[in-house]
């Protein structure tokens, strides 16, 4: 069963690893993977946010 998803590889250290896995069993996630997007996704989402207030804030 093939996906639509784009794939790639990721290397981190040890500690991210670590981080990785320890936000992957709190919350429940099935895979790394899909805990990994998570985290991206949550990353985006507080850049989107900081870029919108620093384009309120320097009108």
């Amino acid at each position: 069963m093939g996906t639509n998803r784009a794939r790639y590889t990721v290397s981190v250290d040890d500690e991210m690893f670590k981080k990785i896995e320890d936000f992957r069993y709190e919350n429940r996630y099935p895979n790394r993977a899909e805990a990994t997007v998570e985290l991206i996704r949550l990353g985006l989402e507080v850049i989107e946010k900081r870029e919108e207030e620093n384009k309120k804030s320097s009108k």
